[in-house]
């Protein structure tokens, strides 16, 4: 009577199963946990160091060390709001919401040719697009200067608008292609069975399903809009000067006025905590799409 015998064929699938378990056990241990939660404090500390040396006297704030225990006070906050900050935030609202609603309204049909009805040499195309970002802003400010000084358009927001478009476009398209790549083949071809043109499956078959990647695309060109500084500097004075541009007031002949401008600083980021929060689990969905096969 002979006995039965296993092969080690039979047993390797237990084996790699338990080699994946106990690599998922060992990613999730407490230890990645602490891990995540120090890298996190560590990129918020400079936003919570920011806060509190705001709810300081400027005599408190300027001290090295800091003084930690120092009494808080909102001077710095009357400070800022005494100094009329509403035309540089409006200014910025207007430069970067519309601006990023013309690159969504751009970069969308572009990437729908770049990805799902690609022409030809698309490659060469988005080349093209990363290209220009290749060249330092400040190498192009005595152009666009002279181009404003001459088409009178200095100190207009709308200068900035069209600026902006063009700073976020590459990105934007970039962007856009790689999530506009996921779009299921199938629900494209139905809808052209059933006779649906361009508009229409954009607005309705596209859109909805790349709404967290619009999301993410929406949000970064906002912030990088919002915080642009070096052309808004130049290119605008009293009339068109956005939040970056207001908070370098705060650096004056008579020095550095720490606990104003960290106030200031505070108040102006708000706007894009605000977004960053409201869209959160859009950017998260929107920036991990098509990461995994």
């Amino acid at each position: 009577m002979s006995t039965p015998t296993t092969t080690p064929r039979a047993t390797a699938p237990t084996g790699r199963a338990e080699r994946r378990a106990r690599a998922v056990s060992g990613r999730s241990s407490p230890l990645w946990g602490v891990l995540a939660w120090a890298v996190g404090l560590l990129f918020a500390a400079p936003v919570l160091w920011m806060v509190l040396t705001s709810l300081h006297a400027e005599t408190d704030a300027a001290t090295n060390p800091p003084a930690f225990a120092a009494s808080l006070t909102l001077d710095g906050y009357r400070t800022f709001f005494a100094s009329d900050p509403a035309a540089p935030l409006i200014n910025s609202a207007t430069a970067s919401v519309v601006s990023t609603v013309l690159v969504l309204l751009l970069a969308i049909p572009a990437a729908y040719a770049l990805s799902i009805r690609p022409v030809r040499k698309w490659t060469d195309v988005m080349f093209f697009f990363l290209s220009t970002k290749f060249l330092p802003v400040v190498a192009g400010l005595l152009p666009l200067y002279l181009f404003a000084l001459h088409t009178r358009t200095l100190d207009n927001v709308w200068l900035l608008v069209v600026l902006y478009t063009a700073m976020n476009l590459p990105i934007a398209v970039w962007m856009m292609r790689s999530f506009l790549a996921e779009v299921p083949v199938e629900m494209l071809e139905a809808a052209a069975i059933d006779g649906a043109g361009l508009t229409t499956t954009l607005g309705r078959i596209v859109a909805p399903v790349a709404v967290p990647g619009i999301a993410a695309t929406a949000l970064i060109c906002f912030i990088f809009s919002w915080n642009e500084l070096l052309l808004a500097r130049t290119l605008t004075a009293t009339v068109a000067g956005t939040s970056p541009v207001f908070l370098t007031s705060f650096l004056t002949s008579q020095g550095l006025f720490l606990a104003q401008l960290c106030a200031a600083a505070t108040v102006v980021s708000l706007p894009v905590l605000v977004a960053g929060f409201a869209a959160q689990d859009k950017l998260v969905q929107g920036l991990s799409l098509g990461a995994v096969k």
